[in-house]
């Protein structure tokens, strides 16, 4: 979030910079903090020298000058699905944390991939970063003619179209595979350009295994290559000249050609690139190892570095990522685990004395905030309602249901203490599901492995997760309801809570009624109670459960003030009131604005849903024991009841003589 008191933000980031830079200085020194993400001796003993005399190390390298701080670096990547986006993530936040230059991000992605980043980066706000999208899949018929046996299918080959696709009036752009993290500012990369002779268009590192020397195993027959080849997880790549020099021709009648007598590409792209460098060796410029250090089951990268310092970025590619064998595996994967976890509020930092575009809404942002009253007891909540969460859509590979005409997405939003909660969830609503978590980024990779280690959850495609990332002392509740509404994609929504579970039968029900017999039997012998009768029973009371006990139809039943049922509503229903956070009136207000609309609320006879017992959460605790909490949402409530009164009118009079009545906020 841009917020007031940004000193204090942009020094808790300088001191997050301060103790990894520190960390990394012990690793140098050959220190071993336990229990630290960057351990690992810095001095990576035992690695044979850097191969041909040395050359393609960085030590061994005239660095050119870097550009101008204010330079806007381009930086192209092809995106698509649920997990390349997760990829993207943690490389855009390893660039963020060494990045000195305003920085413009071209995606190529798919529609999941779009949906995903778009709302990520427009959440996020970071300052000085500009992003544009290309369509994939208009792009698919360029390449689909290529026979590919690489695990990234018809993505892998799309960076061969990048200089027809990317604007015609950039002249240069840094192109990265998702699987790369960096350990070094950017603009040190971008300097390389100044290495190009005049007739060089690409900027390559040298391929760290001996695939292209074709003797990894019997009967392997690899593209041709220059030598070892050339790895295009980083690529320099001079637009213009590549246009001049007739590349869309020039690699296609390479492709072809060898297409003649090879099946189809192994490496994607890659094979193509090497194809084209062995006919024309001289469009190439060989770049640093350390620009790429590739982390592959056949790697040669340790002849490229001996101590930490040396690497600028880290190459993941192999099928096993993280799980790859390398002799200093654990380092690597420790380094790439901190900016996984790294919190991404903390790059918000603004570049100084580079001025740029403010990220949409910033502006408008600054002024709301600036015009809150820190002295107000109440300042809290009002910033909380102003605060812009990062949100990544379907965090997790989603797979929607078939469209049917009168199917229920359950919507509910949770955080990691409920987490338990969810397998139960799971096998009492066989339907789609569309859930906010408020986590953090650490939080949210537990929340992967607890996914994927349960059968019960890792089997379900239905279930649509939205990670809201936690910032600001208060629970966002109607932010995360909000977002996970917003994603429901069937005409109607059961608007539940993560601790209340419903009968197995509810979702076919819902559409296919059925019988309540058990629950009653429950209720006579005292297992079970209505929610809350004894503390909150003005929240339920409308519902009438005497009435309901014997109901075989639907009955209507009229709005009263504090009513707080559970819906279900068509899906482009009113959105929750986000200036509620924390404890009380959440659901509240939102019942509220339902009857406003002239909603009609009717009681289905067979429907029911049972409460998870649980400890209370922090916000229900500072409900109870702070006279200020429960002041200010008072004044929240007064306060939507005079903008629902402004906008329904006489209509809302109703709701205003239900606030003077003296009760406790639910």
């Amino acid at each position: 979030m841009l917020r007031r008191g940004r000193p204090r933000a942009l020094g808790a980031a300088a001191l997050l910079l301060l103790l990894l830079l520190l960390l990394v200085a012990l690793l140098l020194l050959g220190g071993d903090p336990e229990n630290e993400r960057l351990r690992g001796a810095a001095a990576l003993e035992g690695d044979p020298p850097a191969g041909r005399g040395g050359h393609n190390r960085s030590g061994c390298v005239l660095q050119p000058p870097l550009p101008p701080k204010c330079e806007l670096l381009h930086v192209a990547i092809v995106c698509a699905g649920h997990n390349s986006s997760r990829e993207v993530i943690t490389l855009v936040k390893s660039m963020l944390f060494y990045r000195k230059n305003p920085l413009h991000l071209h995606l190529v992605t798919d529609a999941v991939a779009k949906n995903i980043l778009e709302t990520l980066f427009h959440t996020w706000m970071v300052p000085a970063v500009r992003v544009s999208f290309y369509d994939a899949e208009a792009l698919k018929p360029q390449v689909s003619w290529i026979p590919n046996k690489h695990y990234s299918g018809l993505y892998g080959l799309m960076k061969l179209v990048l200089p027809a696709v990317l604007p015609p009036d950039l002249a240069r752009v840094i192109v990265l595979d998702t699987d790369v993290t960096f350990a070094s500012d950017i603009a040190e990369l971008w300097a390389l350009f100044a290495h190009f002779s005049d007739k060089q268009l690409i900027g390559l590192v040298e391929n760290q295994s001996d695939w292209y020397l074709g003797n990894l195993w019997r009967n392997h027959r690899p593209w041709p290559a220059l030598g070892r080849g050339f790895n295009t997880g980083v690529i320099l790549l001079w637009l213009g000249r590549l246009q001049q020099a007739g590349w869309e021709h020039m690699w296609k009648l390479t492709a072809k050609r060898e297409l003649l007598t090879l099946p189809a590409t192994s490496l994607a792209d890659q094979d193509i690139f090497n194809a084209v460098i062995k006919e024309h060796p001289e469009l190439v410029q060989p770049l640093p190892c350390v620009w790429n250090v590739q982390l592959s089951d056949h790697t040669l990268a340790e002849r490229c570095y001996s101590e930490a310092s040396d690497l600028k970025v880290i190459h993941w590619n192999s099928p096993k990522k993280l799980r790859v064998k390398n002799k200093h595996a654990e380092f690597f994967r420790n380094f790439h685990l901190t900016f996984l976890e790294y919190d991404g509020n903390l790059l918000r930092r603004e570049l100084f004395g580079c001025p740029s575009q403010p990220p949409a809404g910033a502006e408008q942002l600054q002024q709301a905030l600036a015009q809150l009253d820190e002295e107000d007891a109440c300042f809290e909540f009002r910033q909380q309602r102003l605060t812009v969460h990062r949100v990544h859509l379907t965090f997790l590979p989603h797979k929607p249901p078939p469209p049917r005409p009168h199917d229920v997405t359950l919507v509910a939003q949770l955080s990691m203490d409920r987490l338990q909660m969810l397998e139960a969830l799971c096998r009492h609503w066989p339907g789609p599901m569309s859930l906010a978590l408020y986590l953090t980024d650490a939080e949210a990779q537990q929340f992967l492995r607890f996914v994927e280690a349960s059968p019960v959850l890792s089997a379900r495609q239905d279930v649509a997760y939205h990670v809201v990332y936690r910032e600001g002392p208060l629970y966002p509740v109607n932010q995360l309801r909000n977002v996970a509404l917003a994603q429901a994609l069937t005409p109607y929504v059961f608007l539940s809570d993560i601790d209340f579970l419903p009968a197995y039968s509810l979702y076919d029900y819902l559409s296919f009624p059925t019988s309540k017999a058990e629950l009653l039997a429950l209720l006579d012998s005292g297992s079970l109670h209505t929610f809350r009768y004894h503390e909150w029973p003005q929240g339920h009371a409308p519902t009438d459960y005497a009435r309901w006990r014997e109901a075989r139809e639907p009955y209507r039943v009229q709005w009263a003030a504090d009513y707080e049922p559970y819906v279900v509503v068509p899906r482009d229903c009113p959105r929750y009131d986000p200036r509620f956070v924390g404890f009380g009136w959440n659901k509240v207000a939102h019942v509220v604005e339902l009857d406003a609309q002239e909603h009609e609320l009717l009681v289905l006879p067979q429907a029911f849903i049972i409460h998870l017992p649980h400890a209370p959460s922090l916000d229900l605790s500072r409900f109870r024991s702070s006279p200020t909490y429960r002041a200010c949402l008072r004044a929240l409530k007064e306060e939507f009841h005079q903008d629902l009164s402004r906008h329904y009118g006489a209509a809302a009079l109703k709701y205003l003589t239900a606030l003077q009545q003296p009760r406790s906020p639910a």
